[in-house]
């Protein structure tokens, strides 16, 4: 099985979820209805809604609460984009301009507020207070690792604990949500936690790659622009890693260039992290969480959307955009 398999195996149910998607981002406010449209039909991968459809699905769920919970998780991952572009100053996101880039800061804060009450109307929808508490938990602790990550902006003396610590709060932690709520919603309370497991595992497996695929990809196969966290003086994985093992030449140019920020020295960075085989180790950290988001899978039931389950896993370290 690989991703196109798993999208085909959930096509009704994705086609379900668009629908809702689409049906729920209608405003009064034409700019709301502009900038909401422009960023959830920019072509992302989904991840999260899938996530949540096959936890549902491998669980057996016999209401329509999966599509709406995926286009909740959806709004709210979204509505996250909205804010870290505007507090980034990014310019690319998949492939084309920022919301910000084309409306302003203004606006796309506010459209990513409409998209955070929006998915709490819907979630209240569901009348389930533990699905109000996830999510709820989930995006108060998403709030808090963007606040983390601007503190350790800028910082070179950051530690991997500390970073890891970031992306379980920032990243990871809808992963995880999506994921445990799948084993909510079918009335399967024995597998909440291991879901739970494979979602953390899962979410952060995927942000260690996308720290790799910033120093490796083009910036077409990204869909941005190659160096942003290190324009922005985010000290990822690679480069705390370089910083650790470079020479003592090459950990002044990493240090100036996350004090600094901006690109002006990216050649002599990307050098330093492939001397220091910062990508080869941060790939090999991300494989080990996709193992243990794979090994959390072990007592769930056999189906295909368990299957999907650990493609999943692996297509979140093998991919390379």
């Amino acid at each position: 099985m690989d991703i196109t398999a798993i999208q085909t195996l959930i096509k009704p149910d994705m086609q379900a979820v668009n629908a809702l998607i689409h049906e729920s981002l209608y405003s009064d406010v034409v700019l709301v209805n502009q900038v909401s449209k422009y960023i959830v039909d920019s072509g992302g991968k989904r991840l999260r809604p899938i996530l949540l459809l096959l936890s549902a699905n491998a669980f057996n769920c016999q209401n329509q609460h999966h599509i709406t919970l995926a286009a909740v998780v959806e709004f709210i991952h979204t509505a996250t984009l909205l804010h870290d572009d505007v507090v980034d100053g990014s310019e690319l996101r998949r492939g084309q301009a920022t919301a910000n880039n084309i409306w302003g800061n203004e606006p796309s804060v506010l459209v990513g507020d409409f998209l955070y009450s929006r998915s709490f109307q819907m979630m209240v929808g569901v009348k389930d207070m533990h699905v109000m508490e996830i999510l709820s938990d989930a995006t108060n602790i998403i709030a808090e690792g963007e606040v983390l990550q601007l503190l350790n902006c800028h910082e070179p003396d950051t530690t991997e604990s500390a970073y890891l610590n970031v992306i379980r709060s920032k990243t990871a932690k809808l992963f995880e949500a999506a994921a445990q709520l799948g084993a909510v919603i079918s009335n399967k309370p024995e597998y909440e936690q291991t879901m739970a497991i494979y979602g953390m595992h899962l979410g952060t497996a995927f942000q260690l790659i996308d720290d790799v695929l910033d120093y490796s990809a083009t910036s077409a196969e990204m869909g941005k622009n190659v160096g942003d966290d290190l324009a922005e003086g985010k000290p990822t994985l690679p480069l705390i890693y370089a910083l650790k093992h470079a020479d003592k030449a090459q950990n002044k140019i990493l240090r100036k260039a996350i004090i600094e920020g901006g690109k002006d020295i990216i050649d002599d960075v990307i050098a330093a992290i492939k001397s220091t085989k910062a990508i080869e180790y941060t790939a090999k950290v991300a494989k080990h969480e996709a193992d243990l988001a794979i090994d959390a899978l072990a007592d769930l039931p056999e189906s295909p959307y368990t299957e999907a389950l650990h493609t999943l896993a692996k297509f979140s370290v093998d991919r390379n955009y």
